[in-house]
């Protein structure tokens, strides 16, 4: 039996072009995990790997026609407004005559499996959370010729409300090192699998346990892998776990023992954490063992905030954590929610006096960024099933994937139309080559000045909301309008010598 395990292309957002929040980003090497469970366990298996800059799905559909594989498991990815083409590539393959089973897996297909299973015929399958057992018992039942129905964690059409779900690896050591397309620039690699925490906007813990759950790789297995590809001429890994370190002294200690292990490799690496999980000690380990780049998820300057949308730490904790990265020559980059549906003016507040005073609003890039992010509510999440019971959720991407929420405060609302608008205007610049603020050769005096325009107009907004009360948030489309037209003005007048 031929498999063929597929990343299907993607195409651009217009409108999310800047935004990461589709998918963990651990889903980049799901399809590679997929493919070497498969391998692993005897089955001829072939990584078709499409999800590449300027991929067609023209192109991934004559590919299949050639392999013709009797069993194709998609990591299917959610690519904001354009995810339908994934569907109708599906349907393109089966009236193009493809007779073998289609199997998708992935955080997007698990969190709407039964919508789409309802909608979708092309689909035969989908494995629900953690795939790999799931899809080695759907090979075997295919190979042997008998009913896939009672496989511990697959959905079909036929067993919706009766499939079972299959309980998460508790040894994530067991797991294949997953097969890689290529091996050019930095390279991403899995620590851990799962979270620890329950943020109300994060799809993790619905993916693996509907809750925290966070299972770490024993450090003699990561740095066995890490040890491998560095043979192979791998010089950077970005850890792409949700939270690389792990809970408590525990996960502080195995990263100090992990360090230990990788530090004779000589390699560069960056990684996600949150900000409790930092200390000298465990700063110390990564930064000598090649440490370089770090995300770190803080969401809010807000304390009131963070209680909402379920985090465990607040401001003064995260202050701390950046003044420790500094300290030891790490520059944080920052996860940070400037706007959420149930923010207040004062909040708002709150996240550009937490910003200013940590010195995160001092670089185009970054502050561009970090004044332009609103909460995007995605299915699974805690958040979404909050707002749906509220009736505040708007569904918009396909199967209702993705929603929007209606702002509590329509002042809120104006200011992020504003602020977001503008800052857009700034993205979208930033990656045009004939632009002073072009990302790859910037001009610092123009760069500046932007900056200094986007920090001044998100004061003014927030102050000048505060001041008209209820006058502004009843404005209408044409003043709207008019506002961003002067915004547009202003920014011109910036970017033109």
């Amino acid at each position: 039996m031929k498999i063929v395990v597929l990343d299907h292309p993607r195409i651009p957002s217009r409108d999310h072009f800047n935004d990461i929040a589709n998918t963990p980003l651990w889903s980049c090497l799901m399809g590679g995990y997929a493919a070497s469970a498969l391998e692993a366990a005897g089955f001829e298996t072939i990584f078709l790997d499409h999800a590449l800059p300027g991929a067609r799905f023209e192109e991934t559909l004559a590919a299949l026609a050639a392999e013709d594989p009797d069993l194709l498991c998609i990591n299917a990815v959610y690519f904001w407004e354009n995810t339908s083409a994934l569907f109708d590539f599906l349907k393109d393959l089966r009236r193009a005559g493809f007779q073998g089973h289609i199997n998708l897996f992935g955080f997007f297909p698990t969190l709407v499996y039964r919508q789409i299973l309802s909608a979708r015929p092309a689909v035969d399958s989908i494995a629900v959370g953690e795939f790999e057992h799931t899809l080695k018992d759907l090979a075997a039942a295919l190979a042997r010729g008998v009913s896939v129905a009672g496989i511990n964690g697959l959905a079909t059409a036929e067993t919706l409300g009766h499939n079972r779900p299959r309980p998460p690896e508790k040894n994530p050591d067991l797991f294949s090192f997953p097969v890689r397309s290529h091996l050019k620039g930095t390279v991403s690699i899995l620590a851990s699998r799962g979270c620890y925490n329950h943020c109300s906007f994060c799809p993790v813990p619905s993916f693996y346990n509907q809750g925290p759950l966070w299972r770490g790789r024993s450090p003699e297995n990561i740095a066995k892998e890490m040890a491998l590809l560095a043979d192979r001429g791998v010089t950077s890994f970005y850890f792409c776990d949700p939270n690389f370190i792990g809970p408590g002294k525990r996960g502080r200690q195995r990263t100090v023992e992990l360090m230990d292990r990788i530090r004779p490799l000589n390699i560069r690496f960056g990684m996600e954490t949150r900000p409790q999980d930092l200390d000298d000690t465990v700063l110390e380990a990564l930064t000598s063992a090649g440490f370089e780049s770090l995300l770190m998820g803080i969401e809010s300057g807000s304390a009131d905030v963070l209680t909402r949308i379920d985090k465990t730490s607040g401001p003064e904790a995260s202050a701390r954590a950046i003044a420790l990265c500094r300290k030891h020559g790490i520059e944080p980059e920052i996860g940070f929610l400037m706007f959420v549906p149930d923010s207040d003016l004062k909040d708002l507040t709150a996240n550009l006096a937490f910003l200013a005073e940590n010195r995160l609003l001092d670089r185009l890039d970054r502050t561009a960024n970090l004044l332009s992010h609103v909460q995007i509510v995605l299915a699974g999440t805690s958040g979404y099933q909050r707002f749906e019971a509220e009736g505040r959720l708007e569904k918009k991407g396909i199967f209702g994937f993705q929603a929007g929420v209606r702002f509590a405060d329509p002042a809120v609302a104006r200011v992020a139309d504003l602020l977001v608008f503008a800052c857009r205007e700034v993205l979208r610049e930033t990656g045009n080559p004939e632009s002073p603020v072009y990302w790859d050769h910037p001009d610092d005096s123009v760069s500046r000045a932007v900056n200094d325009y986007l920090v001044d107009l998100a004061w003014e907004l927030v102050t000048g909301a505060a001041a008209a009360g209820e006058a502004m948030a009843s404005q209408d489309a044409a003043q709207l309008e008019r506002d961003r037209e002067a915004i547009r003005a202003g920014l011109r007048g910036l970017f033109t010598p």
